[in-house]
């Protein structure tokens, strides 16, 4: 990291960082510069899971406090650091979307005020087909803690019988994020269905812990098991990304084991992030599955 005290002004992987000391969580005095320098620590583990997927920005020009906006279109100061996809919608149209390519995308995102980065569950490569399946756990209002770790302990289990491997995410929000990871053999047709099926099964097993709902009317005292991130255009937040929430908390991979230690989903904080402390899901990345025919039958769907 390189800075230039007499401008004002801060250089990180090469871009160019004004207003370094403008303020982005107020409670904390977190700074552009310390949201820079994070994302400039944590760059690796952060692109090992986000780059060369389609995003969703979380921007936040007058910081966390302030008014905040999704962004997943080009647009003036992130064109230059940023790969651009052009996606062909429902209608037939045709959109350019961003995506992360390497560590000065991060800091450009910082320099722009963004304080999420959401990420599409398959690669630039090949966005048809599904490399990352994902149930969000997001449990009613006054839940405790302790639901929603045992929630996803069930969850890993019930996808273990059925072939697929799993970890947890803490999301720095309410709940946690049971993420498998695929071998890109299906397409997001069947990626979904089999998501629905599995949180659908969960709800007639035990409707009074889950719902496969997303009505807020029919969500009180349970745990919402969102499926719907398994869709092609639909977004997860990112492994070690901030959340624009009081407090500046990260979404942070934690281990099986680990999780039964942890009190609260938010229990990472930027202020306090240690790069060597990146240690869960070393061998995300090795692990090969994917949804079988078996398990879908298993299911109850059609594999005619």
């Amino acid at each position: 990291m390189s800075e230039s005290r007499s401008s004002g002004d801060a250089e990180f992987a090469g871009v160019r960082l004004t207003h370094p000391d403008r303020v982005l969580f107020e409670t904390q005095g977190i700074t552009k510069r310390d949201l820079a320098i994070y994302l400039n620590r944590f760059a690796k583990p952060i692109l090992d899971h986000a780059a060369n997927r389609l995003l969703s920005l979380v921007r936040c020009p007058k910081g966390q406090g302030g008014q905040c906006f999704f962004q997943r279109h080009g647009g003036a100061g992130l064109d230059e650091h940023f790969g651009r996809l052009s996606v062909e919608q429902k209608d037939g149209e045709r959109e350019d979307y961003l995506y992360l390519t390497g560590k000065d995308g991060l800091i450009q995102a910082a320099q722009m005020g963004v304080l999420e980065f959401h990420i599409w569950g398959s690669h630039v490569d090949d966005i048809e087909k599904p490399d990352r399946l994902v149930f969000d756990l997001d449990p009613a209002e006054g839940m405790d803690f302790g639901s929603v770790k045992t929630a996803a302990a069930a969850v890993r289990d019930a996808l273990e019988a059925l072939g697929l491997r799993s970890f947890a995410l803490l999301t720095g929000g309410k709940g946690i994020h049971v993420v498998a990871p695929l071998t890109r053999t299906r397409e997001w047709p069947d990626i979904k269905a089999f998501a629905s099926a599995l949180a659908h099964r969960f709800e007639a097993d035990d409707p009074d812990a889950y719902v496969a709902s997303a009505s807020k009317a029919k969500r009180e005292g349970r745990i919402f098991i969102d499926y719907l991130r398994n869709e092609r255009s639909n977004t997860a937040i990112a492994p070690y990304s901030p959340r624009a929430r009081e407090g500046a908390p990260l979404a942070w991979p934690v281990d099986w084991a680990e999780l039964g230690t942890i009190d609260r989903p938010d229990a990472f904080r930027l202020a306090e992030a240690d790069p060597d402390k990146a240690v869960a899901w070393k061998d995300y990345g090795a692990v090969r599955q994917t949804v079988t025919k078996s398990a879908m039958i298993d299911l109850g769907l059609s594999q005619d």
